[in-house]
């Protein structure tokens, strides 16, 4: 056999075994609320597997079934897809409380969750203290507040890495009741020096209660689990929350979430290894929304970002929070798409431009008298002033069309442009909050 038909059987051989070894990665790239709970719904036919790889019950995916909204924190977006595997990871932070909830309202739709609901053992589990210590921060904090959901997220990060934490598999331990005890007291030293006074015990009775309720659904060895299913041939949907610009490390510190919201996050938050990664999915609104304090460049605040917020009903699935609305960010989305790897890009809401008759599209910054295309450092404390570009909007009420080629061509233009700009195309498109109100690009 001749070289090249050894080079040509060689990557036959890797094409089939990357099939294997497929998990693709769905996540927002911009400071969350991007849609991602209908965008992976709509995928989840396509997979065997939905994992949600990090967060915590401060997500709130919406999703739309039998024309009902529901709102998922915790569990994965694929559990209304029969048949379909769902996976809590255990870089996620469990609020046995709210998945309780979540799971009672699944099980109203018929889903079986015994049989598509899974959680690893590793999870952290948040706590009535973790809840009350994220409130008496935040109080304490004063003007410098960071917009905390005030779900117990932080402390219980901080719990999971102080290495103090409690995990789901510790409450098949028979002295999971001890471990707790311990905990508590540790977290009432530390209210004590905020003196905060504020009875928690119905919060713990519902935690107790909900605890019952978690030990009788399926607790995994996660990593274990999700490997196995590669060795089968299953095709892996990694699910995160939250958006790029809320990370850890590399999102607008410290008015940012508690956990990595990025690509790589997929690794530790649920076991596997880099090279199982296939296609980066990213998710970017039309337009750019924030929830809670911190930097937003494009934010405007007079009537047209009330004409977005209204148009778009820009507020909090978790919170009720109003969200803070401007013009589409390209120097944050082209960052984002470059830390996490974007292969494809999902862009919602384009509907709620199309009554729009002048667009703006944010090229660069002009940060003390000089243009940049590259995220400052601090931007809290930098003045930053957005360079735009004008675009004509398409006044077009496009949630309608069936196919992309249906759209207006001013629309067009302006997601060329886009796609010119980072380098990635828009490979999809969302007119619509319905199911099926997805146009496919090419």
């Amino acid at each position: 056999m001749c070289f090249y038909s050894l080079a040509v059987s060689a990557r036959i051989i890797f094409a089939q075994l990357n099939q294997k070894n497929m998990v693709d990665v769905i996540l927002g790239l911009q400071w969350g609320d991007e849609g991602k709970g209908k965008i992976v719904d709509w995928f989840a036919k396509d997979y065997d597997v939905i994992a949600r790889f990090q967060g915590g019950p401060n997500a709130g995916h919406t999703l739309y079934v039998n024309d009902k909204k529901v709102v998922l924190h915790q569990i994965p977006s694929g559990i209304f897809h029969p048949g379909t595997v769902n996976l809590i990871g255990n870089g996620v932070v469990l609020d046995p409380v709210t998945l309780k909830k979540e799971c009672e309202t699944a099980g109203s739709f018929g889903v079986e969750l015994k049989k598509n609901l899974f959680v690893s053992e590793r999870t952290h589990l948040i706590l009535p203290t973790h809840r009350a210590l994220d409130k008496a921060a935040e109080i304490s904090k004063g003007n410098q507040k960071i917009g905390s959901t005030l779900k117990g997220i932080g402390p219980a990060y901080m719990d999971k890495t102080g290495r103090n934490g409690l995990r789901v598999g510790d409450l098949l331990d028979k002295t999971f009741t001890t471990s707790y005890i311990k905990l508590r007291l540790k977290h009432q030293k530390l209210l004590d020096n905020y003196s905060f006074s504020e009875d928690i015990s119905t919060w713990e009775e519902e935690f107790f209660e909900a605890v019952e309720f978690l030990r009788q659904l399926n607790i995994v060895n996660g990593e274990y689990f999700i490997n196995d299913k590669l060795r089968q041939g299953k095709k892996i949907l990694a699910e995160g929350a939250q958006g790029s610009m809320l990370d850890i490390d590399f999102g607008t510190f410290p008015y940012v979430t508690s956990s990595n919201t990025v690509s790589a996050a997929v690794c530790t938050g649920l076991g596997i290894a880099p090279q199982k990664i296939r296609e980066v999915i990213g998710i970017t609104k039309a337009y750019c929304t924030r929830v809670g304090s911190g930097p937003f460049p494009t934010e405007l605040t007079e009537e047209t970002g009330e004409q977005l917020r209204k148009t778009g009903n820009e507020y909090g699935a978790t919170t009720g929070r109003s969200r803070r609305c401007g013009w589409i960010d390209l120097v944050a989305l082209r960052y984002a798409c470059m830390i996490n790897g974007v292969t494809k890009l999902v862009m919602t809401k384009a509907d709620v431009l199309d009554s729009f008759t002048d667009l703006k599209i944010c090229t660069s910054y002009r940060l003390n008298g000089k243009e940049s295309t590259e995220i400052p450092f601090q931007m809290e404390k930098i003045n930053i002033e957005p360079v735009y570009k004008n675009f004509p909007g398409w006044n077009t009420d496009i949630s309608a069309a069936k196919k992309y080629e249906k759209l207006p061509l001013n629309m067009k233009s302006y997601i060329d442009f886009i796609n010119e700009y980072l380098g990635v195309s828009i490979n999809y498109v969302s007119n619509g909050p319905g199911r099926d109100q997805i146009l496919i690009i090419g």
